[in-house]
């Protein structure tokens, strides 16, 4: 989950790449580090804390001159976030540098190898035992830079995305990936290296993403060489032309990443139906669907795989599929399915999500998933990514770039494309007659404008987040579309806040969690007026008689919660499937007002970074 970045080129390294640290830290900011090659000497200044941290460093130093460096933001895996696990690292002649977003698992068994070879180690990463397992091969096997990274990266057990420089070979950068994502952009004899295109996209709009087990030798002069890592055989570069926008990466006058993308939600819906929701015509247009339609309607289920908040995502279309389309649904959290020897036919179909598309677990999960013979159908944002490229078929999401840690626009859009899907499946299977079908497919179309009335709620939000900002436990209700809501409301609230909550389905509440109950315990209770509306009041009821502090949020009109809750807050009526899209949102803006009025760092919490691509 680390963040790299480097530069070979006729430019000053340095703010190319501290511009692109800052890009990339949502993913990973425990410390941070660059090196820069002078023409004589490398440079190297790292330290713990945020990129911020190592700027005023350099600051200090008054050295940053340089056309090539490679530098690194990190999320630690193997050991403690300080200034000597901070990246990059070099080998023991200090000939050699790395920086590195991964997990080497056997580093263990390689260091013990390299200590016996008289290698000495400073810090605790498995970072430094890689660059120095390239050095050793390097000088044993008397081969070139490129060809001993090939040769040690056949030794390694584990996922990664690393750059390496030898400052005896200072026209050139070794790049490579496994199961991180690694971006090349091409620029005007110039070449850029990142996790993802942020870092250089005001230089260059071509990228080339390499492929799992590839390899390549950026050359300033002599372009790119990509091979494979396990047979050497070369690869022909496929450059892609970047459709992101540089407007799409700043805050935009919102004081938070966080904030923005949460008020970008309307667009990103009506972005990620665009094209697909027809009313007039009463279609839905959906490649990936339309081309494999006869897989996915004679699958005997459908198994949703995901983690964090794309999960609740899959139990939100969980929930669609089963009432519109009539298709038994399992959704799985990707970090369990895939060690628990699930059982998976032909007759199968997959979806994964994730916003990122670089999931680490819900890659594994696809790739057993393929291995048993399922069908794979990808939901992600990301335009490349290796979930798209693993998957057999898929649709984006189209939400724009999500920098906050904390998704919210991922969560929205992704109900949107399942929403989308299953509209489709019922359609075609005849689960839904054809006034209900248009209905549902008018009032998705609704859905931008109602998100946006529910925006409007923003400072009446902020007056009941400075009401329950101090409470130290949470508790978060839904019956049936809405529970999922719940879980990642309450999500939303521990990861932003740090305060204890937890999401139950409102029937529950009575087998166990009401015990909790108190005149200081704050409940969060999703009653919008569908469904099992008079069910939810019910719950209220038996939360009201035991002194809990009740926060509804509820349907424009409601009159039963508010005569019984302390505070409500409104959304607009839409149709029960629908409903999430809206309910959610003053849940994200509570969250946000509450994290902001205790200080928090909204867009990096703790202990927290925006793409898992490690176990």
């Amino acid at each position: 989950m680390c963040g790299i970045v480097g530069y070979i080129g006729k430019k000053e390294a340095y703010p190319v790449i501290l511009e692109g640290l800052k890009r990339l830290e949502y993913r990973g900011y425990d410390s941070a580090g660059i090196v820069l090659y002078d023409g004589e000497n490398l440079k190297l200044s790292k330290t713990k804390g945020k990129v911020l941290d190592l700027e005023n460093k350099f600051a200090e130093e008054k050295s940053t001159n340089g056309s090539v460096g490679i530098g690194h933001t990190r999320w630690a895996t193997h050991g403690i976030p300080n200034d000597v696990n901070s990246h990059p690292h070099y080998s023991n002649s200090g000939d050699l540098v790395i920086v590195h977003n991964g997990i080497i698992e056997n580093y263990a068994s390689i260091k013990q190898e390299l200590l016996k070879r008289g290698y000495t180690f400073t810090s605790d990463t498995d970072t430094e035992v890689l660059i120095n397992l390239i050095e050793d091969v390097k000088k044993n096997e008397k081969v070139k830079l490129g060809k001993a990274v090939q040769i040690a990266l056949n030794q390694v057990v584990g996922a990664y995305a690393i750059a390496v420089f030898d400052k005896n070979k200072p026209n050139e950068i070794v790049v490579a990936k496994l199961g991180s994502p690694l971006a090349i952009g091409v620029g005007d004899g110039e070449f850029f290296i990142a996790s993802d295109a942020t870092p250089f996209l005001e230089y260059t709009k071509k990228a080339i993403y390499l492929e799992d087990e590839e390899m390549a030798i950026v050359r300033l002069k002599k372009g790119i060489k990509i091979r494979k890592i396990k047979d050497d055989s070369l690869v022909d570069p496929y450059i892609q032309e970047l459709q992101l926008n540089l407007e799409q990466i700043v805050k935009g006058g919102y004081d938070h990443f966080m904030l923005k993308e949460i008020h970008e939600q309307p667009v990103a819906i009506k972005d990620t139906y665009r094209g697909r929701l027809l009313v007039k015509e009463g279609i839905i247009r959906m490649a990936g669907i339309d081309d494999n339609l006869e897989r996915i309607l004679n699958a005997n289920r459908i198994i949703v795989i995901a983690c964090g908040t794309s999960w609740h995502a899959g139990l939100v279309s969980e929930y669609i599929f089963e009432d519109l389309a009539r298709i038994p649904v399992e959704v799985e959290y990707a970090s369990e399915f895939r060690y628990r020897n699930p059982v998976i036919t032909e007759k199968d179909v997959v979806i994964a999500i994730s916003q990122s598309g670089e999931t680490a677990d819900t890659l594994a999960a696809i790739k057993l998933a393929k291995s048993k013979g399922a069908f794979v159908f990808g939901v992600c944002n990301v335009v490349g990514s290796s979930i798209a490229r693993e998957t057999h078929a898929g649709a984006y999401t189209h939400a724009g770039p999500e920098i906050g840690v904390a998704s919210t626009k991922a969560f929205t859009t992704q109900i949107t494309v399942l929403t989308l899907i299953a509209l489709k499946l019922a359609k075609e299977k005849g689960t839904i007659s054809k006034s209900e079908f248009q209905h549902h497919l008018q009032e998705l179309e609704l859905i931008p404008d109602k998100v946006e009335k529910a925006l409007l709620q923003d400072e009446h939000i902020k007056k009941v987040a400075e009401t329950y900002k101090d409470a130290k436990n949470c508790l978060y209700l839904g019956r049936g579309y809405n529970f999922p809501v719940a879980l990642e409301g309450a999500l939303k609230l521990k990861e932003i806040s740090y305060i204890h909550a937890e999401g139950y389905p409102a029937a529950e509440m009575k087998h166990g969690p009401i015990a909790l109950i108190d005149e200081q315990m704050p409940v969060f209770v999703i009653a919008t007026k569908k469904g099992h509306y008079e069910k939810v009041v019910s719950n209220i009821e038996e939360i009201k008689s035991r002194s809990g502090k009740i926060i509804g949020i509820v349907t424009e009109g409601d009159v039963d919660v508010k005569n019984l809750a302390d505070h409500v807050i409104e959304v607009p009526e839409t149709i029960e499937s629908l409903t999430p899209l809206l309910t959610t949102i003053p849940l994200q803006l509570l969250s946000y007002h509450i994290a902001v009025m205790l200080d928090k760092n909204v867009d990096q919490p703790r202990n927290l970074a925006k793409s898992v691509t490690v176990e």
